[in-house]
């Protein structure tokens, strides 16, 4: 407990320290994001969604002497930081890779309100609340994200669900003092996570895309009195949809897959003369292997 408001309100927060952090985040994320074989894990979550820059924010704002100090903290350590992220990655990327960083320009000027209203949150008033749980709700939404991609490629993204989770409780304890506060923020941190976890169990994360195509020249072909589906149907669904052209010579069939883990398995093409072709796939989560067999 005294750790954490150490953290979150015991730090001499100098401008230095602030420039240095926004530096040292930068770098990381931008060298991380580049690593090959961490593709698809928490390790590069970072690079992506807001989990870990909300960290920042908080810290810097609990840390900060003033509204306005927190508002000029979190605009300028974000303000460094992020454009920082994309220039480290030119060299591996190209500058085209600079576009992205459109995408948080907007953030980054709303950094300046959201640090100055967030100040009100070391009042320990019972508004306060009001303050963090949109804040909640986005770690919620986060969580829920990791959840379904760690349920689909177990371990992948576990660290990052169980970071979200976690700093959803750690926040409401470390800025309030007052029981009746504290004891309200937890309520909603956990009804949140108790919510968003039966929504991603019952509406789990699914991998949908076309595994090959078939037409009169198709080294395979199917349509749709061919049977297919996959030797373990525990990893999802095979349709064979059916793509009209202008002419009936443009018509061709999408093998159409709905995956609902990672892994490997066979697909099985089966003609009405049963004649079968078999092809092993490696399913991961936004792509796969297929070879015949």
């Amino acid at each position: 407990m005294k750790i954490l408001h150490k953290i979150f309100g015991g730090i001499n927060l100098t401008w230095l320290k602030v420039i240095i952090l926004a530096v040292v985040m930068g770098v990381y994320t931008g060298l991380i994001n580049q690593v090959p074989f961490l593709l698809d894990t928490s390790f590069r979550d970072i690079a992506i969604s807001f989990e870990w820059w909300i960290f920042f924010g908080i810290f810097i704002i609990m840390n900060s002497k003033s509204n306005l100090d927190s508002a000029l903290k979190c605009f300028v350590f974000f303000l460094i930081s992020q454009p920082l992220v994309y220039l480290v990655e030119v060299p591996f990327l190209g500058w085209e890779v600079m576009n992205y960083y459109r995408n948080w320009i907007l953030w980054t000027v709303l950094t300046f309100p959201m640090g100055f209203i967030g100040y009100y949150m070391k009042k320990d008033k019972w508004w306060g609340l009001f303050i963090l749980t949109p804040i909640l709700l986005l770690l919620g939404d986060h969580y829920a994200s990791f959840l379904g991609e760690t349920i689909f490629s177990f371990p992948n993204h576990l660290l990052s669900c169980i970071f979200c989770a976690v700093t959803m409780i750690i926040y409401v304890i470390a800025i309030f003092n007052g029981k009746k506060t504290k004891i309200a923020g937890l309520i909603i941190s956990v009804s949140l996570i108790a919510v968003f976890t039966v929504m991603t169990v019952l509406n789990p994360t699914v991998y949908d895309t076309v595994v090959m195509t078939s037409d009169a020249k198709s080294e395979v072909y199917f349509d749709e009195s061919y049977k297919v589906y996959l030797s373990d149907e525990s990893f999802g669904t095979l349709d064979v949809d059916v793509h009209k052209g202008e002419t009936k010579e443009e018509d061709f069939y999408l093998l159409h897959a709905v995956f609902k883990k990672a892994g490997k398995t066979d697909v099985i093409i089966e003609s009405p003369g049963g004649e079968r072709s078999v092809y092993e796939i490696d399913i991961r989560r936004h792509d796969y292997d297929l070879v015949k067999k």
